[in-house]
């Protein structure tokens, strides 16, 4: 079993830019796709990003396209999440998951990490 944890979040101004860090135990992270999905208060969980295993293949949200760039390196078991241009409206917690793809249906049986806050002030 892998265990994500996520790392990076914090406080931002608007126009602003944040990376954030998955990191994963376990010696079968390349086994995965990675996404990375995000709740804000009130709000259901949406999905932000996905990586396939090797990273060939990535998948965006409309609302974080163009601002936002998912990579991985299998090497140290890790997943990133830069954002550029970040908007109050992308303050929400971000979650980090193990799954099966890089679409979001995939990650109904995925690993989920605890979450980092993302706070972007106007």
């Amino acid at each position: 079993q892998v265990q994500p944890v996520e790392s990076g979040g914090g406080l931002v101004q608007a126009g602003g830019s944040l990376g954030l860090s998955c990191a994963a135990s376990g010696r079968t992270f390349s086994d995965y796709g990675v996404g990375w999905f995000r709740q804000a208060p009130g709000k259901e969980r949406e999905f932000v990003a996905a990586i396939s295993r090797y990273g060939s293949s990535t998948y965006y949200a409309g609302s974080v396209k163009g601002r936002f760039t998912i990579s991985r390196d299998n090497v140290k078991n890790t997943v990133y999440l830069q954002m550029n241009s970040l908007k109050p409206e992308d303050t929400a917690v971000y979650y980090c998951a193990l799954g099966a793809g890089i679409f979001p249906s995939q990650y109904d049986n995925a690993y989920w990490g605890q979450g980092t806050q993302v706070t972007v002030s106007s």
